[in-house]
């Protein structure tokens, strides 16, 4: 899962950088980013720049650290010969650095994916399109945004914890054979690990939402793994054409096994 593998990142990510060895030394003048790619894309190229396929839109402004909406959109539509099948979406300088995998079907057609992060200080925020040639396309953008990691959460705890589980799935009217908009939004405080209790004087276990898997008529639109890099009551917003009637459905996994299921009939 995304938790295991970002705790491997950073127990990895750290004995590069303090070993003694001359790997070690050469580590050292590496930036977040390289070690990175070096960690979760070791020995394949990555496009920059792929602003003919890719755009993240973020506010110009940052009003809230802890849950920065962002957006992204894919430039061309998808085909069953020529799609984008994951879009990963890393923070630099988040603790987590390698945020979210949000496994995608051709269905979605042209991608707009819409969603609400945490920024835990000034960073590079980057997207990569892994391509159904196994090919990857990046884009970034720098983010003046910072605490948002550790920040409190916006609602009493106990309150937070009483409604957690349940699920909204939004959607405007849907014409079948015409583009229609939903979001699936979990309530769940999604905590870091990092957010600190003033009643209790201690640090809120990590408690946050693994999986998001939404689907309509049994067929998978996204399959996405999250992990503390989202923010509470997470969010997901996307497009589909829907070809007939049928339902749209919502399956939600978190860190303690628990599953968390909704239903709309379109």
């Amino acid at each position: 899962m995304l938790i295991k593998f970002s705790f491997i990142s950073r127990v990895i990510l750290s004995l590069l950088l303090i070993a003694p060895t001359s790997h070690a030394t050469e580590d050292k003048d590496k930036s977040p980013w390289q070690l990175l790619k070096q960690l979760h894309f070791p020995d394949r190229s990555i496009r920059n720049n792929a602003e003919d396929l890719l755009f993240i839109e973020v506010p110009n402004q940052v009003e809230d650290a802890a849950i920065m909406p962002i957006t992204i959109k894919s430039l061309a539509a998808q085909t069953t010969e020529y799609h984008i099948k994951t879009l990963h979406l890393i923070v630099d300088n988040n603790p987590q650095a390698y945020s979210a995998a949000f496994h995608l079907s051709p269905e979605l057609g042209a991608i707009t994916l819409s969603t609400r992060i945490r920024m835990d200080s000034f960073s590079n925020v980057r997207v990569i399109a892994e391509m159904n040639d196994n090919s990857l396309h990046m884009i970034e953008k720098f983010v003046v945004a910072a605490g948002g990691c550790s920040a409190p959460a916006n609602k009493d705890r106990a309150v937070a914890l009483a409604r957690l589980g349940k699920v909204q799935i939004r959607t405007r009217p849907a014409i079948t054979g015409q583009q229609s908009t939903a979001q699936v939004i979990i309530s769940h405080p999604n905590a870091s690990g990092m957010q600190f209790d003033e009643a209790s004087r201690q640090f809120i276990p990590a408690h946050y939402v693994t999986n998001i898997k939404i689907s309509f008529n049994n067929e998978t639109l996204i399959n996405a793994e999250t992990g503390i890099t989202i923010s509470e009551n997470p969010s997901i917003r996307f497009h589909f054409t829907p070809e007939s009637a049928g339902i749209l459905k919502a399956e939600i996994i978190d860190s303690k096994q628990k599953l968390f299921i909704s239903e709309k009939r379109l």
